[in-house]
């Protein structure tokens, strides 16, 4: 699986969106397998294709991921990920759920089904989550919520 998502993803710059939709106190969060890595939580988001605008993508992201429809509102941040062979910088955005049926979707860069799960986390079962599970801009926060309230650039520490 390594070397697929290496072909797959490593070795040039990607260019990601990702979506933050809230509900009540629960952020939607896909699990995803990677590698060697037992799961990985992340905000719903994806790569955005030659020709194709951030919003755009965001949009086609969270149909295939969540299989919701959502608008997509003001952007939050930026967070550089680089991590040989992997270099992402991401561009966060607000989203809000305009339709669409909640469910498991599929990641259609790569051949493999890497996405295990989809649903609402509770921040405060956010906060009891390893550090190790979760996307890299939860680091970033001294609680999960306040991943809403980051702006500007942000960037992982080097590996």
């Amino acid at each position: 699986m390594k070397e697929s998502l290496e072909n797959a993803y490593g070795n040039r710059l990607r260019l990601r969106v990702c979506g933050l939709l809230v509900r009540e106190d629960n952020m939607l969060l896909v699990r995803h397998k990677f590698g060697d890595r037992n799961e990985l939580w992340i905000p719903p988001g994806g790569e955005v294709h030659f020709g194709e605008t951030a919003p755009d993508a965001l949009k086609r992201e969270f149909a295939e991921e969540t299989g919701l429809d959502v608008e997509v509102g003001e952007w939050f941040f930026n967070y550089e990920y680089i991590n040989p062979p992997f270099h992402a910088m991401e561009l966060f955005f607000e989203v809000r759920e305009r339709g669409g049926k909640l469910k498991k979707g599929i990641d259609p860069e790569t051949h493999l089904q890497i996405i295990e799960d989809v649903r609402f986390v509770g921040f405060q079962d956010i906060g009891k989550m390893s550090k190790q599970v979760l996307h890299g801009i939860f680091s970033l926060c001294e609680k999960p919520e306040m991943v809403m309230d980051l702006r500007g650039y942000h960037s992982a520490p080097h590996m």
